[in-house]
């Protein structure tokens, strides 16, 4: 059995106080404070969780990865958009286009993130969180389908999609041209073998597929930290 998506990772130099803030606003439920992080369990059909883990460095370029949150009406997105800034979120300017629908924030600690306009056919049937949208290439959405076992509901003009069967948000790869990568990502994933199978097995299947072996995270022996093919850190750990 393939490996399954046990959590989003977001580095963060005030981990409790960002999590509050995305807890607040997507409504997902804090899990507590974790001896090396915090994290929230989602109460929708996303299949994975949010960890917030500590970190001293500093946010440097525009992440390759963002949340992109669902809109009913033009009347819902105001709500979101003042929602957020009430949160602590701040407008930012990354070059979208007004005629584009989608306004853009950034968190507390600068992650970015959109709230999209209504009437968004691609994410339609989607809930709140539409899309975890990512700067990659076709061969990474590829390697992420294959990697998750999750099919790919979007293949054109080498942009790709993929969804879990179970449904939540689509994750998406915008093409080229590609963002250059300014050190380590501070957004990655976190997968696991389930329970019973053996990791080794599956970081071996990983590399035959293109990732990268990368050494042991700040875990230690519990996680095996790897690279797609794109060079995204990632990390395998223990079965569960």
């Amino acid at each position: 059995m393939t490996c399954h998506l046990v959590a989003l990772c977001v580095d963060a130099h005030d981990p409790l106080r960002l999590a509050r803030f995305w807890a607040r606003l997507l409504g997902w439920k804090t899990a507590g404070g974790l001896r090396d992080g915090v994290a929230l369990l989602p109460v929708d059909d996303t299949g994975f969780r949010i960890r917030f883990l500590p970190t001293r460095e500093r946010k440097a370029g525009q992440n390759r990865m963002h949340f992109d949150l669902t809109s009913t009406s033009p009347e819902d997105q105001r709500r979101t958009v003042a929602r957020s800034l009430g949160l602590g979120a701040r407008h930012i300017d990354i070059g979208q286009r007004p005629e584009e629908g989608h306004v853009v924030l950034a968190d507390p600690e600068g992650n970015e993130f959109c709230v999209i306009g209504p009437g968004n056919a691609f994410l339609a049937d989607c809930g709140f969180v539409g899309a975890l949208a990512c700067d990659g290439s076709q061969e990474v959405g590829y390697f992420w389908s294959e990697a998750l076992g999750w099919p790919l509901v979007w293949d054109q003009d080498q942009e790709t999609a993929i969804r879990s069967p179970y449904g939540g948000p689509k994750i998406t790869w915008g093409g080229p041209p590609l963002m250059p990568k300014t050190g380590k990502n501070r957004l990655h994933f976190d997968l696991a073998p389930p329970a019973g199978g053996d990791r080794e097995t599956e970081v071996d299947r990983l590399v035959a597929l293109g990732a990268t072996r990368a050494g042991t995270g700040r875990g230690g022996t519990d996680r095996v930290v790897m690279a797609d093919p794109d060079g995204n850190e990632f990390c395998v750990l223990t079965p569960r």
